[in-house]
């Protein structure tokens, strides 16, 4: 089906105004011929007759044109809208993976408040799939988030290092230990979170140095895994430690370093590499940076 472009609607308002195609054509810096073919293809595509042109008389409207004339004006409308909204008045939104937005973001949006005073910020948590999502559809700025589930279409920054660390119940053997490594954490049963990007990656960790993960639950947040870990039903991986022994539910647990150096996490702040040169995101940058 062929369709009718902003153009040729604002040709059909600018006659329908002007009442003359002549008048129109000088409006709208076109020559009058094409004005009038443009408006003969509308007519035939829509199958009605938009205008009656009679030699010597000002042009007349059709009942049916003055109604697609209101339309095509409210669309015209909404298209200068969008054109002329200001990237300035939207918020810049900093993304932060769920697991460590409570240590960072509200700090982080202080911050930014405090030394790009000119603009407005917003935070949104997220998991690693939706927060690469989200930043390559624009509903976010920036990201800070562990690199995965990110491919070589954002740019990167790094901010930091970051071991994991497991959650134990007080009275697991491995408890009495200063830290641990994957190869002492293996043969037991473990907790992981339920994301597969997630579970994947610690997977793969246990696998790059030949040993088969027992995965025994999955916890969908933090605190679950945490409760999980002190009922003695695993041992709990994350990246992030929250301070205390106590679970919510009041069970007590044990949280230890894990030593491996392939263990290791880096940190970093993600955008879209679709951006390009972005003056506006530079401060952003350097202040998030800078904060680490």
């Amino acid at each position: 089906m062929l369709s009718i472009t902003l153009r040729q609607y604002e040709y059909v308002v600018a006659v329908a105004e002007e009442r003359s195609v002549t008048a129109a054509a000088a409006r709208l810096h076109v020559s009058q011929p094409s004005l009038s073919v443009a408006i003969t293809r509308v007519e035939e595509i829509l199958g009605k007759r938009i205008f009656l042109r009679r030699k010597g008389s000002v042009i007349v409207v059709t009942p049916f044109g003055h109604r697609l004339v209101e339309r095509a004006r409210h669309l015209l409308d909404m298209a200068r809208e969008i054109e002329t909204i200001a990237e300035a008045a939207r918020p810049v939104v900093i993304g932060c993976f769920e697991d460590i937005a409570p240590w960072y973001l509200a700090p982080i949006l202080e911050l930014l408040q405090r030394q790009v005073p000119a603009q407005r910020f917003q935070g949104q948590e997220g998991r690693f799939a939706s927060l690469a999502r989200d930043l390559a559809e624009g509903k976010i700025d920036v990201a800070l988030c562990y690199d995965i589930g990110f491919d070589a279409g954002f740019e990167r920054h790094k901010l930091r290092t970051v071991a994991p660390v497991a959650f134990l119940p007080q009275a697991h053997p491995l408890a009495g230990q200063p830290s641990l490594t994957l190869e002492q954490i293996a043969g037991h049963p473990l907790i992981l979170f339920s994301e597969g990007l997630s579970v994947d990656y610690i997977q793969s960790l246990f696998e790059a140095l030949g040993l088969v993960p027992r995965i025994a639950h999955r916890a969908s947040s933090l605190e679950l895994m945490r409760s999980f870990a002190a009922h003695g039903m695993g041992i709990g991986i994350s990246y992030s430690n929250p301070p205390g022994s106590i679970s919510y539910d009041g069970g007590a647990l044990v949280t230890r370093p894990i030593s491996s150096p392939s263990a290791a996490a880096d940190l970093f702040l993600f955008w879209s590499g679709l951006r390009g040169e972005s003056p506006d995101l530079r401060p952003v940058v350097q202040a998030i940076a800078g904060f680490f």
